[in-house]
């Protein structure tokens, strides 16, 4: 690991967590189709057959753009960058802020409604501010792999690190549980989501952890370099 990275995770232990609360009852809506299921805000959910392909991104505050405007989140930009390369696409922002990837899996049939063409999964550094079983978090990352994959999505997981306070040894397992997730499942893979940007203050708001609009522009190129080799497909 960086020694920015590192610096960021003890700035993400002495703040004490990554996260800003999750999708409540107050926070969601519920929709026709859903089951009666509660949906997070940012999730579409009306699509036509004249609708573009979509690519979600389902994810943490880190993609729902914690600390930002909506239009300077990482989503967002992408969106801008498909628009001006001539890509019709649309970018579905499905981030909820403090889930982890037990989370994310129980919403992820709503966030893959539409004809989505690509899923950017950036989830467990919720779980790793908890300490949580990384063998719990592997097996929910693999089922949202396996189930987005069944259906024919393309998939580009995104690696995250743990905070130190755990142990060496805890922060190695879930360093290499990404690695194991995107060799077994043949995934694109973005080993740190947050490189070259962990770590620099002023990449990041004040909390340390979050990145700021210019740390989000940074990580939107960084999802560029493996995105846009897949839609070239």
């Amino acid at each position: 690991m960086t020694r920015v990275a590192s610096t960021w995770l003890v700035a993400v232990v002495v703040t004490g967590a990554l996260t800003v609360g999750g999708c409540d009852s107050a926070d969601a809506r519920r929709v026709p189709g859903t089951a009666g299921r509660p949906v997070p805000p940012d999730v579409p959910v009306a699509t036509t057959a004249a609708a573009r392909p979509r690519i979600v991104f389902l994810g943490d505050s880190l993609t729902a753009g914690y600390g930002i405007v909506k239009s300077e989140a990482v989503p967002a930009l992408i969106q801008q960058r498909l628009d001006a390369a001539g890509y019709r696409y649309e970018v579905v922002n499905a981030g909820v802020s403090g889930d982890t990837s037990a989370g994310g899996l129980s919403r992820l049939e709503w966030s893959l409604d539409g004809q989505v063409a690509v899923l950017v999964l950036e989830l467990g550094a919720n779980d790793g501010l908890r300490g949580l079983p990384v063998s719990q978090m592997k097996q929910n990352l693999a089922e949202i792999i396996r189930r987005t994959r069944q259906r024919g999505i393309t998939v580009i997981l995104t690696g995250m690190e743990a905070p130190p306070n755990y142990g060496p040894a805890y922060t190695a397992e879930f360093r290499q549980a990404f690695r194991d997730l995107a060799d077994e499942h043949h995934v694109i893979f973005m080993p740190f989501y947050l490189a070259d940007v962990a770590g620099h203050p002023d990449l990041n708001i004040s909390d340390g952890m979050h990145p700021n609009a210019a740390g989000s522009r940074l990580i939107e190129q960084s999802v560029w370099r493996v995105l846009e080799p897949s839609l070239r497909k």
